[in-house]
């Protein structure tokens, strides 16, 4: 078989294609014939040892795939092979088998395609973990969506949305803006590229605020960081709640002062651990994102369908911000 690892730490050129031998499933793991791989934010970080999991070399990134269940470990009832799955693996996708934990597999919904169902768990389960557990979003409230154009920000608009909420995107381009108003958006904000002078700074204060209007945003969904994070947090309405998500902009310093004055709440959102934590609640929030899906609700947005050779590239069109919705890389022909 053939797998993109990892040797050293590195960015996307420092990835190799390899052939491992095929793993063998034990007791309670299944082995999945990956189809497709969904490409992430902390795939750009892991193979830079700059994510919360760092494990040993040679690795594969990738932490959400579809494919087809070929071998099931002692123990294993609920799959049998051919089994058409998908599955979140804590790394490891990028490759043309994996043994899984038999926890961390789905069936994939009906009419759905691999590629589309590799694009799905990661961002919509974070979304629907931050927008209906942390973030408590209500009808009728405003959300606020920073990076609304990536795979994460699209899903948190279309959930948004799916939610009763009012939705503006923040994106920077009118590019990004278009596919966010195609996802839902009511309204959209565009922002320039960091780093910000003071003057840049109020004046995406003022953006924010004039979109969210006079009661400020409820909820916040912030998956960038780094200098817009403040000027979203100062256009918080009252009580409201800020979600933390991700940082691919960097991580910001927020004053603390200014959730004192909004008596505001400032949440972290880390779907990885909350999956191993509280598998139960995991499973009630997919099952609800399959209804979504079965009812046309959502969709994912995929951009981009690169082949297991070009997955290093894949991985950088996330590190540079270039990509809109998903990028899925392809197993086979």
């Amino acid at each position: 078989m053939k797998a993109l690892r990892s040797h050293v730490v590195g960015g996307p050129e420092s990835l190799t294609i390899d052939a491992p031998d095929s793993p063998l499933p034990g007791p309670g793991e299944v082995r999945i014939a990956v189809r497709a791989c969904g490409i992430n934010f902390p795939d750009t970080l892991i193979i830079r040892d700059l994510y919360q999991y760092k494990p040993e070399r040679p690795f594969s990134p990738g932490i959400e795939l579809s494919g087809v269940v070929d071998a099931v470990g002692e123990g294993v009832s609920r799959w049998q092979a051919g089994d058409k799955v998908i599955a979140l693996p804590s790394w490891g996708g990028l490759t043309e088998q994996i043994v899984v934990p038999a926890d961390r597999v789905y069936a994939l919904p009906d009419g759905v395609d691999f590629e589309a169902a590799a694009a799905l768990l990661l961002t919509y389960g974070t979304s629907m973990l931050a927008l209906k557990d942390r973030g408590a979003l209500k009808p009728g409230e405003t959300l606020l969506v920073l990076g609304a154009a990536g795979g994460a920000g699209l899903s948190a608009v279309e959930l948004g949305k799916a939610m009763g909420a009012r939705v503006v995107a923040a994106v920077s381009s009118e590019e990004k803006a278009a596919v966010a108003r195609q996802a839902g958006a009511d309204e959209t904000v565009l922002y320039g590229r960091p780093p910000f002078d003071r003057e840049q700074s109020r004046a995406l204060i003022n953006a924010f605020k004039a979109a969210c209007g006079p009661d400020g945003a409820q909820v916040i969904y912030d998956a960038v960081g780094g200098d817009y994070a403040e000027p979203a947090l100062r256009a918080i309405g009252w009580e409201g709640r800020y979600l933390v998500i991700g940082f691919t902009a960097g991580i910001p310093q927020i004053p603390a002062n200014l959730t004192l004055l909004k008596q505001c709440d400032v949440r972290g959102v880390f779907y990885g651990a909350f999956m191993e934590r509280n598998p139960a609640r995991n499973a009630e929030l997919i099952a609800e994102l399959f209804d979504l899906l079965k009812a046309g609700r959502i969709r994912p947005r995929v951009s981009e369908v690169l082949p297991l050779e070009r997955g290093g590239e894949a991985i950088a069109l996330l590190a540079d911000r270039k990509a809109i919705g998903k990028v899925v890389v392809r197993m086979g022909n």
